[in-house]
């Protein structure tokens, strides 16, 4: 037994990615920088409803959660020639130093007397620009400092990281709110995004990642990479579908709580804790699924997941339903790893940022449009039809996705060297 626990940390599929020399030396700054953006999902639509006028609060609400997120979606687009083909850890590091600068120009802006609605919404909107290329270089960073077998456990790291944060951040934020203020709590996430920058200068080589392409290179390679692979498609397809129809969602959640039980936003704050609980647990575990088959199990973490929802749609008593949806956050955890780590085994580490950033840059609108849905379906069926629809549809939707995949292998002629190839890869 002895023995064993010794053993243990060597042992863990983890062990090789916390004790790289280089990455060793970059994850805590992941996680600095990853507990201010758990602080700012607080702080940021905190501040919009401070600064907005009071009869178009919801409106300036609105546009600056957009405007937190969506422009990263524009930003593959327009410096997609400018950046395709850069190094993993200098696309992070130039979206880490965009986030800081942009993020504190707003409290400067505080102290000097200038912040207004308006421009507060355009220093965020700068901020995420580079978000989908950033996130891009992460993952492509992993793929150039690691063997592929250790793809899918350092996905999880960052996976995990993040989750962790959700889960202390606001809480962490509501407190420093309450004491100094949202516009403070957002020069704090600046400065975890400046710490970051230091981390990927100090701790990487400045030489590596693949030769930069040049010249002709188009904006949208990634894209085209993408639309040519058949695989690559059915998974972006996948992903798309998946976070557009959890989407609606976020807004059946509180209104079934109020509308559909008669609880309080108590009972609300209990189903989100136990997902992000579930969905800790679901991080860590993930990377134990290295030896599964990742495309299988990407599939089934979808239909997996639109099962664990189907109790929320029934109606089943909350003893049951919140420790469903507590399944569904460890379900869901796992996804965004597995994924990633299909289109590292897919791609060559040279197209693989502009890849990922497209794969980013298509995803980072799904949630929001699922959102958008969510209200029209909510006021025309109700709280709890939406959510029983929503989880039947992700069913239907990882279901054919398995069809497809399984239809795809049908026709493949066993002997065929580009299919011994591919198989071997995923």
């Amino acid at each position: 037994m002895r023995h064993d626990t010794a053993r243990f940390p060597r042992s863990s599929p983890y062990w090789p990615v916390v004790s790289h020399p280089q990455l060793r030396r970059v994850l805590p700054g992941l996680a600095v920088s990853a507990l201010g953006d758990g602080m700012a999902v607080v702080a940021v639509p905190w501040l919009a409803i401070q600064l907005a006028p009071h009869d178009q609060r919801n409106t300036w609400f609105a546009v600056a959660m957009a405007a937190y997120t969506l422009p990263s979606a524009a930003g593959t687009v327009v410096f997609g020639r400018l950046l395709r083909g850069r190094g993993g850890a200098q696309l992070a590091g130039w979206d880490a130093i965009l986030r800081a600068s942009a993020l504190a120009a707003i409290p400067l802006a505080h102290l000097a007397g200038v912040l207004t609605i308006g421009l507060y919404v355009v220093l965020l909107a700068a901020s995420a620009l580079l978000h989908s290329w950033g996130s891009a270089g992460r993952f492509t960073l992993i793929a150039e400092l690691l063997p592929q077998r250790h793809h899918l456990p350092a996905n999880a790291v960052l996976g995990t990281i993040a989750g962790f944060a959700t889960i202390v951040g606001p809480p962490l934020a509501g407190i420093l709110i309450s004491w100094a203020g949202p516009v403070w709590v957002i020069a704090i996430d600046a400065a975890t995004f400046a710490a970051l920058a230091l981390t990927y200068r100090l701790a990487l080589p400045t030489s590596g990642g693949p030769a930069r392409s040049e010249g002709s290179a188009s904006r949208t390679a990634g894209f085209a990479v993408i639309r040519r692979d058949p695989a690559l498609l059915g998974l972006l397809v996948l992903s798309l579908g998946f976070f557009f129809l959890f989407g609606p969602v976020y807004v059946a959640m509180p209104i079934h709580v109020k509308d559909d039980l008669h609880a309080s936003a108590t009972l609300l704050g209990a189903y989100y804790a136990a997902f992000g609980v579930g969905g800790l647990a679901g991080g860590l575990a993930a990377g134990y699924l290295r030896r599964w088959p990742l495309r299988v199990t990407t599939i089934g973490i979808v239909v997996g997941f639109g099962i664990t929802m189907l109790p929320l749609g029934l109606g089943v008593p909350v003893g049951v339903s919140l420790p469903a949806f507590a399944l569904a956050g460890l379900i869901w955890a796992p996804y965004m790893s597995t994924s990633m780590a299909l289109f590292q085994r897919s791609t060559s580490t040279e197209q693989l940022p502009a890849v990922l950033a497209a794969n980013g840059a298509v995803l980072v609108l799904a949630v929001p449009l699922g959102t958008m849905l969510g209200g029209p379906l909510v006021g025309a069926i109700g709280p709890r039809p939406t959510l029983l629809l929503c989880a039947v549809a992700i069913v239907a939707l990882g279901l054919v996705a398995g069809g497809f995949a399984i239809s795809r292998r049908s026709v493949r002629t066993p002997g065929d060297p580009a299919v011994t190839e591919v198989s071997a890869r995923r």
